[in-house]
């Protein structure tokens, strides 16, 4: 498994990390499995390479936390850690004390003396100034209990503000072959010394071919489009599928040509775009978990990502 660093001061991680975003009960993916599958899927990762686990208190309202506690009883210290808060009202919120409170419980949830990395899970809208903010994450790094800071979902100007109180060390940012809205501000924050975790590298299971046009969702699952997120809108809708589609078509000789799957030329191909420092993958099930660690040992060569670039001008990011 290669490693990176995270950005200039952060700590190094496998260029796979595992999210644990399915671990939250009445998860978005349809009905959450048995606690013991997503137990068992975790604790996969110690055997994979893969050395850490990204989770929020607002995944299942802090059971992902719990239960990635659970499946790393006794190996703690083998994994690194990264949680996320969210602002109010869906999570503890980003008053200054309302910053350390969810850390603190977050850290008692996952039972923990300290994370790892602590993020912002996306920008508050409530007016707290993201200074006064930052200045409080700030303050939980010189107290010990996290390690480096982070944001996700975040823009350049809000990037910026939180630079001008303390450096970022990391922003969590969705990038996928079907999902290009955010590369020249991940290029951007890996030049400016900003590592970078990209999420939904399978572009929520479309990379992987096994979503075809006459694939069917679950009601509870956000891709059947109930609720009409705007993951859905992207890359599930219609018009938008068969775009998306026609790029997986295009990359099925080049997996082919390299011997891989499809969900690991993806992952592949996310790792080797400037400014990424780990792509995050989660699954259910302990078989993927290893096939995706295996794409963390890829290397793609000059013409593979040309012909892959070519490929990406089919999707609905082009369209």
């Amino acid at each position: 498994m290669q490693m990176r660093r995270l950005g200039s001061d952060g700590p190094e991680l496998s260029v796979v990390g595992f999210g644990a975003w399915e671990a939250g009960a009445g998860s978005e993916w349809g009905q959450a499995p048995p606690r013991d599958t997503i137990v068992e899927a975790i604790r996969t990762v110690l055997d994979t390479g893969i050395d850490w686990i990204d989770t929020a208190e607002v995944y299942g309202d802090g059971r992902s936390e719990e239960t990635v506690a659970l499946a790393l009883e006794g190996h703690r210290d083998e994994l690194l850690i990264a949680t996320k808060l969210a602002p109010e009202p869906d999570g503890s919120g980003f008053r200054p004390e309302a910053v350390r409170r969810g850390c603190v419980h977050s850290l008692r949830r996952l039972r923990t003396q300290h994370v790892d990395l602590y993020q912002l899970h996306w920008p508050d809208d409530t007016g707290v100034p993201v200074e006064e903010t930052w200045g409080a994450m700030a303050d939980l790094v010189d107290e010990g209990l996290v390690r480096a800071i982070g944001v996700s979902n975040f823009d350049r100007e809000l990037i910026e503000r939180c630079e001008a109180v303390r450096h970022v060390d990391s922003l969590q940012q969705e990038l996928s072959m079907l999902q290009l809205e955010d590369r020249e501000l991940i290029a951007w924050c890996g030049e400016h010394g900003t590592g970078v975790l990209s999420y939904g590298p399978l572009a929520y299971g479309l990379l992987t071919g096994a979503v075809g046009p006459d694939t069917t969702f679950d009601d509870t699952d956000f891709r059947s489009g109930k609720d009409e997120w705007d993951y859905w809108e992207k890359l599930f809708a219609p018009g938008r599928l068969e775009r998306s589609l026609a790029v997986v078509d295009a990359m099925r000789p080049i997996a082919e040509r390299l011997g891989c799957t499809r969900a690991q030329l993806a992952l592949a191909w996310n790792v080797h775009q400037p400014g990424v420092t780990s792509a995050i993958a989660g699954s259910r099930n302990p078989d993927h978990v290893r096939s995706n660690a295996d794409a963390g040992d890829i290397a793609l060569d000059v013409a593979s990502l040309e012909d892959l670039e070519a490929a990406l001008r089919l999707g609905p990011s082009f369209g």
